[in-house]
């Protein structure tokens, strides 16, 4: 099967250290400059680790930048939940040079966006939380997702997001 991607054109390199899922298909690549290749797939985005490969599903891209050749990154970690919703932290940024970008950042910025359905900010007296709708990629449905600004009363936090819930209206299929 390999013969037949690379003719009718499977952007996944030779060299790539991942393992792709058998449903799961290379969409776009780029080189990173210093070894690696990010991989855009319907169900992440492939970053180089420390020689590996590692996939980030869409609904945890907290945000991607790209200017002046540099792809930013931030990447965010289930940390428990508040009522309904799964709370993220976001990690620190990650930076990826790309010498030859082709279509990879416009292909990142679509699927992030393309994964948002709903989104719902609440200010609270310790900061504000963002509480996000998202679909999982390569399964039905969506996640209530809550990203608290640091300092942000988890309690309260909690309390909110059975609101939050109710003031997302449901995808439209």
């Amino acid at each position: 099967m390999r013969w037949l991607r690379r003719l009718i054109g499977d952007p996944l390199p030779e060299d790539f250290p991942g393992r792709l899922v058998e449903s799961e298909n290379a969409i776009g690549s780029a080189a990173v400059r210093g070894g690696g290749y990010l991989v855009v797939t319907e169900l992440g985005l492939w970053i180089p680790d420390g020689g590996r490969a590692r996939r980030i599903g869409w609904h945890l891209v907290s945000k991607a930048t790209w200017g002046d050749g540099t792809l930013t990154l931030t990447e965010a970690d289930e940390t428990g939940t508040a009522g309904p919703a799964v709370v993220l932290r976001d990690r620190e940024p990650v930076r990826f040079e790309l010498p030859r970008p082709g279509k990879v950042p416009w292909l990142i910025r679509r699927r992030v966006d393309g994964s948002i359905r709903a989104r719902h900010r609440a200010e609270l007296t310790s900061g504000g939380v963002w509480f996000v709708q998202r679909k999982l990629p390569g399964r039905d449905g969506v996640v209530l997702q809550a990203r608290p600004d640091p300092g942000a009363d988890l309690e309260v936090v909690a309390a909110i997001a059975r609101e939050a819930a109710d003031k997302l209206a449901p995808p439209q299929v």
